[in-house]
């Protein structure tokens, strides 16, 4: 891949770049991703937060804790999140990039809330938690110590 890394929203009012390559691309399985997308599994790609910058409508934001989650105020679409637990990063929705099919995910987070209906026989590593150390949990996969 070549920078810069581009996507936006459905109506095009929200664009945004990347300037560095990706950092991380995921799926993840989480009850709180669902309800943020609507769907059963979503997919991430993250760059490093210094290196991305908006353009076009700003986009909203809804916090939830140390979540903050973006999404067009025009057409509803989810853009991005940022966790202030794992890095400076921000993790935009692989369907929201121009060129989704560049970013192909390396592994599946929070499988312990994956439906059970959903099987994605990949062969990719699979974390029952976090992919990601966070504080309160500083194994990488998020099992407890």
């Amino acid at each position: 891949m070549t920078t810069p890394h581009t996507g936006g929203c459905r109506c095009g009012a929200v664009r945004f770049e990347a300037a560095a390559e990706p950092v991380h691309v995921s799926y993840c399985h989480c009850a709180d991703c669902r309800a943020a997308t609507g769907a059963p599994v979503s997919a991430f790609v993250g760059f490093p937060i210094g290196e991305v910058s908006f353009s076009g409508a700003a986009p909203k934001s809804f916090v939830n804790g140390p979540v903050t989650r973006s999404f067009c105020a025009a057409c509803g679409s989810p853009i991005a999140y940022v966790d202030d637990r794992i890095g400076e990063a921000v993790y935009f929705m692989l369907g929201a990039m121009d060129a989704p099919q560049d970013y192909k995910p390396t592994l599946h987070a929070y499988v312990r809330e994956q439906l059970p209906y959903l099987h994605m026989p990949d062969g990719l590593p699979r974390h029952l938690w976090s992919s990601v150390a966070r504080p309160e949990d500083p194994t990488a996969d998020g099992t407890p110590s």
